[in-house]
C-alpha cells in the first residue's frame, strides 16, 4: 500500500518511535514545563480532590449534565475540591457545580488544546491548559482521591481504564472509583464479565475495584466512607 506523500508525511520516518532531531529535544522540555507547572499549580490544592469525568458534549439539559452539577456541590460542601477537563458538557456542569458552593480553589479545571470541542468552561477557578494528554492524565491522578466517571465517549474511558490499571497492578494506591448511571455503564460491564473474567484475563477481586451509583447522595456518602477528611 502506496503512504500519502506530501509535507506533512515522511515516509521513510513517518512510523518510527526511535527517530529522534532537534524539534523532539525542544519538546522534551515541553513536557518537562507541563509537569513542572501542574505540580507547582495542583500542590497548592490543599483539600483531598475527587476528578470527574464525561463527555464534553453533554447539554445541559441533559439529566447526567444536572447529576455532575449536583454531586459536585455536595462533595465540594463536603470538603472536596473538584477537578475535572476543564471543558464543556459534564466537566462544565461539575466546575459550576463547584463553583456554586463558593470555596476558593475547589473548582479545577485542567483543560486540554484540542482543534474542537474543548473550549474552557467559565467556572473553574483554577484554570490550567496542557497539550499532552498523558501529562494531564497525570495530574488527575496524581492528586485525586476518588475519581468519578460520567457517561462520555473514548476520552472518558481512557481516563477510566488507566484509573483501573494503576489500581488493579498497585501502581498507586485505591480509592474509590464510581461509575455513575447503571443503564449508561451496565452493558459495558456485562461485556468485561463475559469477555474478561470469562476468559481469565482479571480476576473477581477486581470488578470491586469500581462501584456503579445513580444518586448524587449514595456517591457523596460511598466517597466519605472512602476517604477520610
Amino acid at each position: 500500500m502506496k503512504l500519502p506523500t506530501g509535507p506533512a508525511v515522511d515516509e521513510g520516518n513517518q512510523y518510527r518511535l526511535d527517530t529522534f532531531n532537534a524539534g523532539d529535544a525542544w519538546r522534551l522540555f515541553k513536557i518537562q514545563s507541563e509537569f513542572v507547572d501542574g505540580f507547582d499549580t495542583l500542590s497548592s490544592v490543599i483539600r483531598p480532590a475527587v476528578s470527574i469525568y464525561g463527555s464534553a458534549r453533554t447539554k445541559s439539559s441533559d439529566k447526567y449534565y444536572k447529576f455532575a452539577l449536583t454531586v459536585s456541590r455536595k462533595l465540594v460542601e463536603s470538603g472536596y475540591a473538584i477537578i475535572t477537563g476543564g471543558g464543556p458538557g459534564i466537566m462544565e456542569a461539575a466546575n459550576k457545580g463547584a463553583s456554586e458552593a463558593n470555596v476558593e480553589g475547589a473548582s479545577i479545571g485542567l483543560n486540554i488544546n484540542l482543534p474542537f470541542e474543548q473550549a474552557p468552561n467559565p467556572f473553574a477557578d483554577v484554570q490550567m491548559n496542557f497539550k499532552y494528554f498523558f501529562v494531564r492524565k497525570v495530574m488527575f491522578i496524581k492528586y485525586a482521591m476518588a475519581f468519578i466517571c460520567m457517561p462520555g465517549g473514548f476520552g472518558t474511558l481512557d481516563e477510566l481504564f488507566e484509573a483501573l490499571t494503576l489500581i488493579q497492578t498497585k501502581r498507586i494506591k485505591g480509592f474509590p472509583i464510581v461509575l455513575v448511571g447503571s443503564e449508561f455503564w451496565k452493558g459495558g460491564v456485562e461485556w468485561i464479565k463475559e469477555s474478561f473474567l470469562k476468559r481469565g484475563t482479571i480476576d473477581k477481586e477486581d470488578l470491586e475495584i469500581f462501584k456503579i451509583l445513580d444518586d448524587p447522595d449514595e456517591v457523596v456518602n460511598y466517597i466519605m466512607r472512602r476517604v477520610i477528611l
